[in-house]
């Protein structure tokens, strides 16, 4: 192997990818001798890293940043490939009742209920900023203010739920987020009027130092022999 080949392939990753890359990673890296060095965070918080200089080989966003990013040259031209859909869901800690979230009342009621509210970053997350919107519309936002839990991401909101110690606690993040983690349980998608389904693609960074690589990468997570893996993690077609 050598020195170059042995070089970490740098993947920047929506947190919504997490589960998806965790499952399919180990074989590529045997396949590959290449070992992953994966940053994962929230979508608008990698938006803040690269304009300020960040750099990677490949990278997980929404579909619509990457458009971004490659309509201003700085993904590889056609290396963009979808992943799949990832609706917004509840979650609560493994163990507690599932409680109703079928329709607009049982999801208000659901909600005021809660102890705690775990999310994601309300400012820089997908998932984070959607959920608020959802308070708003349901008229509970004030009333349930001081039981929201913010965090940097999803993946760090539902570990903290899983560690509630409170009553009543449940979590909104992005479902492949939700299934992820140890301790929590997914209750299901948000109901039908107050849906967020996001689109995530997989693409090679314009400078890439290892762009053979890294298009080899994207397409083991995209290509048609990863379709089971993709359902488990809870991206949709």
């Amino acid at each position: 192997m050598t020195a170059q080949a042995a070089a970490p392939l740098h993947l920047l990753s929506a947190g919504a990818a997490q589960g998806l890359v965790a499952a399919l990673a180990p074989a590529f890296s045997i396949e590959t001798g290449v070992a992953l060095d994966t940053a994962f965070n929230a979508v608008g918080a990698i938006r803040e890293m690269l304009a300020t200089g960040a750099r990677c080989d490949a990278l997980i966003l929404t579909d619509a940043m990457i458009m971004e990013l490659e309509a201003a040259g700085r993904v590889a031209s056609g290396t963009r490939t979808a992943l799949g859909r990832v609706r917004t869901g509840i979650g609560v800690r493994t163990g507690d009742a599932i409680p109703d979230i079928a329709d607009r009342a049982a999801l208000e009621q659901t909600i005021r209920a809660a102890s705690d509210i775990f999310l994601p970053d309300p400012q820089r997350a997908t998932a984070g900023i959607h959920f608020v919107r959802v308070l708003e519309q349901l008229g509970v936002y004030r009333a349930v203010q001081a039981q929201l839990r913010p965090y940097p991401n999803g993946a760090s909101a539902m570990r903290a739920l899983s560690e509630s110690t409170g009553p009543t606690p449940l979590g909104c993040t992005q479902i492949t987020e939700i299934k992820y983690t140890k301790g929590v349980t997914l209750v299901g998608a948000l109901p039908r009027e107050f849906e967020l389904a996001t689109i995530y693609s997989v693409a090679v960074w314009a400078d890439a130092q290892r762009p053979d690589i890294a298009l080899r990468f994207a397409q083991s997570l995209a290509g048609p022999h990863a379709n089971n893996a993709r359902a488990a993690a809870g991206f949709e077609t």
